[in-house]
């Protein structure tokens, strides 16, 4: 049977040399964007593309150039939990916007398993993007260890301990949730408990630690309830939870504010009022906050900012730039709002 391919001819430089009726060094010196070209000249090879449809082949050119003008975004998180937290889209959007106005292409990896790790590792090594930006990195993360010994620029948004000599992007966890916690017990709240997410990263482990320096000695333990993601269900199951072991509880942190409004609706269904019987915060500001009923008092902190310093960390690497030693702090504040 004979190979019928009725895709259409994709047009070439040599079409746009003969409709333009310039020398093809001309063409590719007006394609470039290069200066020494007439007037004239450039006319009539824009003309000549227009008519022609003429595409650059973006693939040729970064084979020859040795760059693909792709950076990689990792997050390491569920596929739902990547559609449901509003902060991995602002800091995706923010790192969107700075690689667009530097004509590079972001490219979305989302790890939801092992063998999704195994497999961005390898797509990683294969030089597909020219650098990369690495969400929640966790503990003993296979992605962030394959990136340190590629050698290739990246930066990560937070700060996996293990992993030394990649710059990072981040605020102060700590700092912020025992800010937080102290205005909630400042409210009057005796009986103050946390549900906590991510203690496999930075984040939670930091917010867990801010919490418990706010309560000192009156931190218990068993008012802690810990589960792995920053997920409404988190909330609902965690709020639960803590009513179970303390049915006088009066103040709960929630690790993120996705944590907190689960845990409100939860308390909807019961007998207890928010804030009259129980005073809830949450950490981020995200559109989970507005979505509260009373609305949430929580930490805001920059997403989009955080995307974008780290892609512009990526960038000055690959133009040749040695990162120093550290990484970037971001500054955070407390949203004050009827949920405490």
């Amino acid at each position: 049977m004979p190979n019928d391919d009725r895709r259409p001819r994709r047009a070439t430089i040599h079409d746009v040399v003969s409709e333009s009726g310039v020398s093809r060094g001309t063409v590719s010196r007006v394609l470039n964007d290069e200066r020494y070209v007439s007037a004239e000249a450039r006319i009539a090879v824009e003309a000549a593309v227009a008519k022609v449809g003429y595409v650059r082949n973006t693939a040729a050119r970064n084979l020859k150039s040795q760059r693909s003008r792709a950076i990689g975004l990792v997050v390491h998180e569920p596929h739902s939990v990547f559609l449901e937290d509003p902060n991995i889209g602002a800091i995706l959007l923010g790192t969107n916007t700075v690689l667009s106005e530097a004509d590079y292409q972001l490219v979305s990896l989302v790890v939801d398993s092992d063998r999704d790790s195994a497999r961005v590792a390898e797509y990683l090594s294969g030089g597909f993007v020219d650098g990369v930006v690495i969400i929640s990195a966790r503990a003993a993360d296979p992605i962030a260890r394959a990136v340190a010994k590629l050698g290739i620029p990246a930066a990560f948004v937070g700060h996996p301990p293990e992993i030394s000599g990649i710059p990072w992007v981040g605020i102060d966890n700590r700092a912020a949730a025992r800010a937080i916690t102290a205005r909630l017990i400042a409210t009057g709240r005796r009986r103050v408990g946390m549900i906590v997410s991510a203690l496999d990263r930075d984040s939670g482990r930091d917010r867990l630690a801010g919490f418990r320096d706010a309560l000192g000695d009156a931190f218990d333990p068993g008012l802690v309830v810990d589960y792995p993601l920053y997920a409404y269900r988190s909330g609902s199951d965690g709020m639960a939870e803590l009513l179970r072991r303390s049915p006088d509880i009066d103040g709960v942190f929630a690790a993120s504010d996705a944590i907190a409004a689960g845990a409100m609706d939860w308390l909807r269904g019961t007998n207890k009022a928010v804030p009259l019987d129980i005073g809830v915060v949450g950490f981020d500001d995200s559109a989970w906050a507005l979505r509260c009923q009373p609305l949430l008092s929580t930490v805001r902190q920059p997403a989009d900012e955080l995307g974008r310093r780290a892609a512009e960390s990526v960038l000055s690497q690959i133009q040749g730039a040695v990162p120093g030693e550290g990484g970037i702090m971001l500054d955070t504040a407390i949203v004050w709002r009827d949920s405490a």
